[in-house]
């Protein structure tokens, strides 16, 4: 899969590019609505995120946004106008599916906040394995506010920040801000907007100079132990480090360290 390959493929709501080291950039793209999770937006979310698990030299995606929001979480008008369990069903099955096939990318996908997340949309930024906000960016999971608890977003939320935090912020609404926002977890790094970029593509280069195997061995198993008590967590974490330390990455890292040489990896 090339670059040209994939530019073929952006659309009107989702931009999506890859450059020539496997990086993937997916740019929300409807600013008119604060690009909002509707349905469009979800389907071509998942389709790129498709494309990317398909994508056997991918490196790492980046998830940003145009405009003034980042991501304003759910379409409301949207679902106002089909008040109906089934379709309601449908629509946060068809978001869960999205944010998992984040989690289950064999590469690290980084969240660039560009302007405030709110609900599904701090969601999404809680789901990114790393998250990179300028310092005038909000954070907020405010379904609260219009009667609807937002609770799909509690999800990654509680496991990005303490659940007090959480809790605090789902219940009654509150904004925090970008400085909070990485006290509490929920981003790395803030910087001002003109540096946005440079700090997302520090991160990028960092990811990118490493083996794409370990990379892979090392997401899948940061995840599953979280879920795991702690033997079952050392027993798999026990287990990947044995499978990552007989591959020929590690054991062509390791002699090189002994070697006191850069290490000579087909990334």
């Amino acid at each position: 899969m090339t670059s040209t390959d994939i530019q073929t493929l952006a659309s009107g709501e989702l931009l999506h590019t890859r450059d020539a080291r496997g990086v993937h950039w997916l740019t929300l793209n409807d600013p008119t609505s604060f690009n909002t999770l509707g349905e469009s937006m979800l389907a071509a979310l998942q389709a790129a995120l498709d494309r990317v698990a398909r994508d056997e030299d991918a490196r790492a995606v980046v998830l940003g946004a145009h405009g003034k929001a980042f991501c304003a979480g759910h379409n409301l008008k949207e679902m106002r106008a089909r008040p109906e369990l089934a379709y309601y069903q449908k629509l946060f099955a068809q978001c869960t599916r999205m944010m998992m096939a984040i989690r289950h990318l064999p590469v690290p996908v980084i969240a660039r906040v560009q302007g405030v997340a709110t609900a599904a949309g701090c969601q999404l930024v809680a789901q990114c394995d790393l998250a990179v906000s300028v310092d005038t960016a909000r954070f907020g999971v405010n379904g609260i506010d219009v009667g609807l608890f937002c609770a799909t977003p509690s999800v990654p939320l509680s496991r990005n920040m303490q659940p007090k935090q959480a809790m605090e912020m789902l219940l009654t609404g509150g904004f925090i801000d970008a400085a909070e926002a990485q006290r509490r977890g929920l981003v790395n790094r803030v910087v001002a907007a003109d540096a946005l970029d440079a700090q997302v593509q520090q991160l990028v280069d960092a990811i990118v100079a490493k083996p794409r195997v370990a990379v892979q061995m090392g997401k899948q198993l940061f995840y599953q132990q979280a879920e795991m008590g702690i033997e079952a967590a050392y027993q798999l974490a026990g287990q990947t480090m044995a499978c990552n330390m007989v591959h020929e990455v590690a054991q062509e890292g390791v002699q090189a360290f002994i070697d006191k040489r850069n290490p000579s990896w087909r990334l």
